[in-house]
């Protein structure tokens, strides 16, 4: 049932805000700049979305450099592609790196009791996107699979699991997917023998969360990827034997708007395509909308997907990672 991620305005919440938490189709919150003052301000907040709903899962793009929703209080995590140009001088550092990245953003959001940021990108940076960039670890396979997978286990050492975006890869076209409409014309075989094979290796580690892009990849589908059972069920789930749980890019962005006018038929064709959890941010009208018209039932499959997504609480107490305190981490990442 709890198959929509949802936000909220500011940093309390409103009246409106509660009631649409309580909607029985919400099951995730994801958090912006805008929810974000102090530590303190966000705790208060995360502890007043869970007195709600207790189980929510509650999520935040958290990725480092220019994507990075909370600054003020928490360490300055750096783009990936720093990691990635530290690997072209020494492939080791550059994964010990990566790791103690993952496992400071794991400890650092923990804190709030906030179940998962949304990373790794694993998108492959061919140099023409406006959007990944320096978002992406490399302009080469092999190190986005070692440096994503490090900072994967990096996160899950601090009770947190991954989400890798944006199957099957968002890194070559120029557009950006929150401003207009994408198209990826490449043929299947380049996108299987190159992008996808980041997102195979990473589902052969163990990783339990995907989003999806809003590129349309026209010579596979013309819907985009996150609509797409083409994308999500035969490759996704049947091709690379992905079990976890599908988390849908905004369905508000612009790319998604214009492949699907209606928010509620827009919403059904990402769940029907095989989104376990969608998100709608930036909309609230939407949202109300989506609460008052949208008939879905996730199943207990989907649902267990999702639980797997918790922060595990007794993982993300841990004090230090291959012999770094939380202040050596720290240290490291305000010296790169």
């Amino acid at each position: 049932m709890s198959c929509l991620m949802i936000d909220v305005n500011g940093f309390t919440l409103n009246s409106s805000d509660e009631e649409r938490i309580k909607n029985p189709l919400v099951g995730g919150l994801i958090l912006f700049s805008r929810n974000y003052a102090d530590k303190d301000q966000l705790r208060e907040l995360v502890g007043s979305i869970r007195s709600i709903k207790k189980e929510i899962l509650v999520g935040v793009d958290h990725e480092g450099g220019r994507v990075q929703r909370f600054r003020e209080g928490f360490t300055e995590i750096p783009n990936m592609r720093k990691i990635g140009k530290i690997y072209e001088q020494d492939p080791g550092y550059a994964n010990s790196v990566a790791k103690l990245t993952g496992w400071l953003i794991a400890r650092e959001l923990g804190e709030f009791d906030i179940d998962f940021s949304f990373t790794p990108v694993l998108d492959i940076d061919y140099g023409s996107s406006s959007v990944i960039g320096d978002r992406s670890f490399n302009t080469k396979i092999a190190p986005i699979i070692e440096l994503a997978g490090s900072l994967a286990r990096g996160l899950d050492h601090g009770g947190m699991q991954s989400v890798g975006k944006h199957f099957p890869g968002h890194g070559f076209i120029k557009a950006d997917t929150h401003l207009e409409s994408a198209l990826d014309e490449r043929s299947l075989e380049n996108i299987q023998n190159n992008d996808m094979l980041i997102f195979e290796s990473l589902i052969r580690s163990g990783i339990k969360g995907i989003m999806p892009s809003h590129v349309i990849y026209s010579s596979c589908d013309k819907s985009p990827a996150g609509l797409s059972k083409f994308w999500l069920q035969d490759q996704l789930r049947k091709l690379l034997k992905f079990k976890g749980a599908i988390f849908s890019d905004d369905m508000s962005m612009k790319a998604a708007e214009l492949s699907e006018k209606n928010i509620t038929s827009r919403v059904k064709k990402a769940l029907v395509a095989g989104c376990d959890m969608v998100l709608v941010c930036n909309s609230p009208k939407e949202v109300d909308l989506l609460l008052g018209g949208l008939e879905w039932s996730s199943g207990e499959a989907s649902y267990r997907r999702l639980q797997s997504m918790r922060l595990n609480k007794i993982k993300n107490k841990t004090t230090s990672f291959e012999g770094n305190s939380l202040e050596q981490a720290q240290s490291i990442m305000l010296n790169m």
